[in-house]
């Protein structure tokens, strides 16, 4: 077998929101085909993923550098050894060619795309759900279901207080029982005013995490984890630059609920870096690393062995996504869960159809691959790329 074409398409992002500081009605996302010369029921079986949400496309790195490095590799480069598969881990290291080590940005984004293609890919050849080719490819034991909790929280310009209020509470009745909303867009008074309301809404503060996008310098850090400790929230999320370990263990030094960062580390070397400077807590503080976003599942799995190697657990670890990969990718790994954002982020947020959400969790069905095909929306986007 082998590959016969890849093709990249710049998707826009349906999400006119905003956070503390990211606008994100101008994102894009790259999705990415990789056709192949396997004929089944009349049509070439095609590997589909994309690169997460919340950045943007990556089309100049996918179509200057990675996609020809892929394309004029012999079959023989990237084949697992029985000829009948892609080998991932191979496929990597050709669109890697050339590229210095650190760096990591927007080009581990491009080539997770890829990365997450060849398993949806595989996952078809073997005709088997991708949670399952995970879970049996790394040898662990898949979770049921998925963990999930409902983000949104937005700011909103008027009857902020009852809106807020109002979208948790249909949260609910969609069958979320977990709950994250945005702070540090506004000051820190009106910021818990809104988390009261939250609370108020949710019923209970273990219900409710808080997001802050990396917004603080660690004097404001630490002046919303004093206003807040007493709240008992589920967790406060990325306070400062993701990069900024030393205000991470300064603040876990001094915040006695739960942590959570890593959303904008993008490879091994980042996690590890976490994990020996950041203050993380074993059996606390949550590690939000994205795969789609960080050269795909190898590297995860990578970061989970660092994770583990140093005495944290992998039920400490709440990959950022909201989508299809993340779904196959926690339930495959038996990792803590994920996120999702109901009506927002399309095509690419949320679940498709055969996928309900039901007393806080939810579960993949049993389409091969990803099952992106099952999602309608995000159907639309590449049934063309698919012959």
């Amino acid at each position: 077998m082998k590959i016969t074409r890849i093709h990249e398409r710049t998707v826009p992002l349906r999400a006119n929101i905003s956070n503390s500081l990211v606008n994100f009605s101008h994102h894009t996302i790259s999705l990415v085909t990789l056709v192949t010369d396997v004929i089944r029921n009349g049509r070439p079986v095609v590997g589909v993923a994309f690169d997460s949400i919340g950045r943007y496309g990556q089309a100049g790195i996918l179509h200057d550098r990675m996609i020809p490095r892929l394309e004029q590799a012999k079959p023989d480069d990237y084949l697992a050894e029985d000829g009948r598969s892609v080998d991932a881990a191979k496929v990597l290291k050709i669109v890697m060619q050339n590229e210095k080590p650190g760096g990591h940005g927007d080009r581990a984004h491009a080539a997770a795309a890829i990365e997450y293609a060849v398993w949806d890919l595989n996952a078809k050849l073997a005709d088997v759900p991708a949670w399952k080719l995970i879970a049996d490819h790394f040898g662990v034991e898949a979770r049921a279901s998925m963990p999930v909790y409902a983000a949104g929280g937005y700011y909103y310009e008027t009857d902020s207080l009852n809106r807020l209020k109002d979208e948790i509470r249909s949260y609910q009745d969609m069958g979320y029982t977990a709950f994250k909303m945005k702070i540090g867009g506004a000051p820190l008074t009106e910021d818990m005013r809104r988390i009261e309301a939250a609370i108020e809404a949710a019923g209970d503060a273990k219900a409710l995490s808080v997001d802050a996008n990396g917004r603080f310098g660690l004097d404001e850090a630490l002046a919303y984890g004093k206003a807040m400790a007493d709240f008992g929230l589920r967790w406060y999320e990325e306070p400062g630059d993701p990069a900024d370990y030393a205000l991470m263990a300064v603040l876990a030094g001094d915040y006695p609920h739960p942590l959570a960062t890593g959303e904008n580390l993008f490879s091994a070397i980042d996690a590890r870096n976490l994990v020996l400077y950041g203050g993380m807590r074993p059996g606390i503080d949550l590690f939000q690393m994205d795969p789609a976003i960080s050269y795909g599942i190898n590297e995860y799995a990578a970061m989970i062995a660092t994770l583990e190697a140093n005495g944290y657990s992998r039920a400490q670890m709440f990959p950022h996504g909201g989508h299809m990969l993340a779904l196959h990718t926690v339930v495959g790994f038996g990792i803590g869960g994920s996120e999702a954002y109901p009506g927002v982020f399309a095509p690419f947020g949320g679940f498709s159809p055969g996928c309900k959400v039901a007393d806080g969790t939810v579960s993949p069905t049993d389409a091969p691959g990803f099952g992106l095909e099952e999602k309608p929306d995000l159907y639309d986007c590449f049934r063309d790329l698919l012959d």
